[in-house]
């Protein structure tokens, strides 16, 4: 099988962390026996102009395709979408793209708002769609059949994000291991991540008496992910929308407890777990909960409950999408 992947995210020489999960999972399909071309649309380097040529590009690379997958909804899976008639096509929506951004400033907002309204457009066309969370499926609505659509998270690479000792991981990064270290993923400042509920967090859980810190996640080469989540005795998130955080399936397959507001997957992903907690979005009930985790042996067994989510299993179930595509009538 012949996929071509059309991306806004990849990594480069000048950005290394830049779409690592959909390198990841690239990766993951390749070894699932799917060859794969990768087309990158650089957002991060171009801006919008990255936009520009990118449907001759995609329908140029199409011909040489079984399926198209384009990785990203908003105006690239519009692009992909249309460009890419008559070959069946796949959309992944991870949440800004269907969600919006309703606490970023005003431009941001507005272009946030087509990008959504984009997200829709690609959604009707596509044979099949990919989506992070039960949440985002809701959010499609009328958009898509039911049947098309497939709640499929990103996978895990279980062979690197494993538990690792604390204090090694401490010593590498220079890290006190006198301090409780808080993990907490800013994704380059962005307001939808609510770093000021954390930081208020942070402040009410010194206020109880503990000497942490927070250790904000961004820029991060993908490499070292798995260093820095060790390194930690808890992972916070206080996001105001999300699809399916993968830091946060990365944490619990390193063993690192999670406490976090009631967002995108995350309470069906630590459901039963002794160690991890679900809290209000407010700066006490945070503390709180971040205190009853540090209480606790801040090591947790969530290996089991992380395996249906392996890089290998995701892979598998992605095919079985590709393979859904392609029996379908193509759109011409």
């Amino acid at each position: 099988m012949r996929v071509l992947a059309v991306t806004n995210m990849w990594p480069t020489p000048a950005r290394p962390a830049a779409g690592a999960l959909v390198a990841q999972q690239v990766v993951g399909l390749r070894r699932a026996g799917v060859e794969i071309e990768v087309l990158h649309a650089d957002r991060l380097e171009r801006g919008m102009r990255c936009y520009a040529g990118l449907g001759s590009r995609c329908r140029a690379a199409a011909e040489r395709a079984d399926v198209v997958h384009a990785m990203y909804g908003g105006i690239l899976a519009d692009i992909v979408t249309s460009a890419a008639r008559g070959r069946p096509t796949v959309v992944s929506f991870c949440g800004s793209d269907l969600l919006g951004e309703p606490l970023a400033p005003a431009p941001r907002r507005l272009l946030a708002w087509a990008g959504t309204l984009a997200s829709r457009r690609a959604a009707r066309r596509a044979a099949r769609i990919v989506v992070k969370s039960r949440n985002l499926a809701r959010a499609l609505g009328a958009d898509a059949r039911p049947e098309r659509v497939h709640v499929i998270p990103n996978g895990v690479d279980l062979s690197r994000f494993r538990p690792l000792d604390r204090t090694e991981c401490r010593r590498a990064l220079g890290w006190d291991d006198r301090t409780v270290h808080v993990l907490f993923p800013t994704t380059n400042g962005a307001a939808v991540k609510r770093r000021p509920l954390a930081a208020a967090a942070l402040a009410e859980l010194e206020r109880t008496g503990v000497r942490a810190v927070m250790r904000e996640l961004t820029g991060v080469p993908h490499a070292d992910v798995p260093l820095w989540i060790n390194a930690c005795d808890a992972l916070l998130l206080t996001s105001a929308h999300e699809g399916s955080p993968n830091v946060v399936k990365e944490a619990l397959a390193c063993g690192v407890p999670i406490v976090s507001v009631d967002v995108g997957d995350v309470r069906e992903r630590i459901a039963g777990l002794d160690g991890c907690r679900i809290a209000e979005p407010d700066p006490r009930a945070l503390a709180a909960a971040l205190r009853e985790v540090l209480d606790g042996p801040r090591r947790i067994d969530a290996r089991a409950q992380i395996e249906p989510l392996s890089l290998e299993h995701v892979s598998a179930r992605l095919v079985d999408v590709y393979r859904r595509a392609l029996a379908q009538p193509a759109a011409v």
